[in-house]
């Protein structure tokens, strides 16, 4: 569990719906189920037109990776691939063979089995570069489909402003239907503007951070790949990798670590 995202999420709409109960509105007056209607009806709509179904898919498995899904550890990664530099080093590149399927990721896996197929260096690089722009594809598009239901669901607030509005001024010479009518017509700004900036654009922003962190660490693993390919020390490795990592994670490696990794490559 994400406990930034979930508790974002909560502070924003806590401190919009109670600074609006402080000022002494009625919470049933900024619950209109109608408003809702058009605003996340309209929103939903214009989004599913715009993007093809399974890219929509990707997008709503994306909330659970935004609120659920905590930020991983690179280093364990490196562990991982210096584990695998050990083994080389000491046994040979085709000592890997074995130890493809066992992995944590099927990228790794892919180049791991290219390196240890006997691929020429650039072509195993273009191979998987080629990947990596097909995975950066794929996560700007999960970031997108947020971002345009940010920026269309305060048009379609508007929308719903207007609606309202259309409806005060039929029933101008009836005044007890004049409030609902304003009502709506506020409301529905509210819904839009509000979802907007509390829920699509945050989640569209979220969304980019950890794609960005996900591409950043599988290049490191494509990095990692080829320099065991190179036969480059695995001290050397440790620190090329680190390269990679937030600068917070740039830790030196701990003996308990190396051990692990030592432990892996037997």
């Amino acid at each position: 569990m994400d406990i930034a995202s979930i508790v974002g999420l909560v502070l924003g709409i806590t401190a919009v719906v109670g600074g609006a109960l402080l000022e002494g509105l009625q919470l049933g007056s900024i619950a209109q189920p109608t408003a809702a209607l058009i605003v996340l009806g309209g929103t939903l709509g214009a989004t599913v037109l715009s993007f093809p179904l399974k890219t929509l898919k990707r997008a709503l498995a994306g909330i659970w990776r935004v609120l659920l899904e905590k930020n991983g550890s690179s280093t364990t990664m490196v562990d991982e691939i210096l584990s695998y530099a050990i083994k080389a080093r000491k046994d040979g590149l085709l000592s890997l063979d074995n130890r493809i399927p066992a992995a944590s990721d099927d990228f790794l896996k892919k180049a791991m089995k290219l390196a240890v197929d006997g691929t020429d260096v650039k072509v195993l690089r273009d191979t998987m570069e080629i990947e990596l722009d097909h995975i950066d594809e794929q996560g700007e598009l999960d970031a997108k489909v947020f971002e345009a239901a940010g920026g269309f669901a305060p048009t379609i607030g508007i929308i719903g402003a207007v609606l309202g509005l259309i409806h005060v001024m039929e029933n101008l010479s009836d005044p007890s239907k004049l409030g609902a009518g304003i009502a709506v017509a506020f409301v529905a700004t509210v819904y839009g503007v509000g979802s907007a900036n509390l829920i699509f654009l945050p989640f569209a922003t979220k969304l980019k951070l950890r794609h960005r962190r996900q591409l950043a660490v599988k290049e490191m693993m494509l990095e990692g790949v080829i320099s065991i390919m190179e036969g480059v020390n695995p001290k050397i490795i440790e620190e090329k990798l680190k390269g990679f990592l937030p600068l917070e994670d740039r830790q030196p490696m701990s003996p308990r670590a190396g051990q692990r990794a030592g432990r892996r490559a037997a």
